[in-house]
């Protein structure tokens, strides 16, 4: 058999084999999907209603078409409305979150590396964490009344679990080797903390702070269903009342769009700051 050439054998060499496709590639691949499978639901959505105006086969008021729900968010955006809406809940997201994010980490980092803690803490955690956010609002109204605290309350005590969970597997699953390690090298114990744990933890943090705040944009129609004059939530319960149906998509879709302009942020963020990790690109 003829020996191969050095350049081909290099060619050989470099060249990946044909199933073998980084995450990274896999990711910028969806990534420049998302936009053009997201435009095609839209527009078969717009040529349905096309077609349900020759063939009547729905009532167009209870599934209005892309227009129909832009048309309406101009109209509330001519009048203030809507932005008014917008800044009232995202206040409210960011409050609620930004007060229960810090507690959260902080508890789960302790309930992981401190016995004690655990032994309290982390009880009456699995005591509350099955029990549904919506069957506490009432309580949190008749404890913080109807005004704003109530809103932040259940909104941050919503995003709590997630967040206090993931920093808690996250901390607890930190390698020991590199704890001996930080050790030997003569670091007391809040160095350890600070040099190795919680940066080898900031990962799963992170997925916390994501998951976190997607549940607090998931909250917010409930929290603004009582007491509250504007919001995006109040506007869904507000057009329900007079069937206004555009309105109440609007309402939804623009939710969606905030909770997924977060996620896509807070991943931009973890890229940046976990350069070093495989996927992070």
């Amino acid at each position: 058999m003829a020996a191969t050439k050095p350049r081909e054998r290099e060619t050989l060499v470099a060249a990946p084999a044909p199933d073998e496709v980084t995450a990274l590639e896999m990711e910028r691949g969806g990534m420049s999907l998302k936009p053009v499978s997201l435009l095609a639901i839209i527009v078969l959505w717009q040529l349905l209603e096309v077609l349900n105006g020759f063939l009547h086969f729905y009532n167009p008021r209870l599934i209005p078409g892309p227009l129909d729900i832009a048309r309406a968010g101009w109209s509330l955006a001519q009048t203030g409305d809507l932005q008014k809406d917008l800044a009232a809940s995202l206040m409210r997201v960011f409050v609620g979150f930004a007060v229960s994010a810090p507690v959260a980490i902080m508890l789960g980092a302790l309930v992981a590396r401190v016995r004690w803690f655990e032994v309290i803490v982390d009880p009456v955690v699995e005591a509350l964490r099955p029990i549904p956010t919506l069957a506490l609002l009432p309580i949190m109204i008749l404890w913080f009344g109807v005004g704003e605290t109530s809103k932040f309350f259940f909104i941050g005590y919503s995003a709590f679990f997630v967040i206090f969970t993931t920093t808690f597997l996250g901390v607890r699953n930190v390698d020991p080797l590199l704890i001996r390690a930080g050790q030997s090298l003569g670091l007391n114990r809040v160095q350890v903390y600070r040099h190795v744990i919680l940066p080898s933890a900031l990962p799963d943090v992170m997925v916390g702070i994501r998951l976190g705040l997607s549940v607090a944009f998931f909250v917010i129609v409930a929290a603004e269903f009582i007491a509250a004059d504007a919001g995006l939530g109040y506007r869904i319960n507000f057009s329900r009342t007079w069937f206004q149906v555009d309105n109440m998509m609007l309402g939804a879709i623009v939710i969606g769009a905030l909770g997924t302009t977060s996620n896509y942020l807070l991943v931009a963020l973890e890229r940046r700051l976990f350069r070093w990790k495989p996927s992070a690109g």
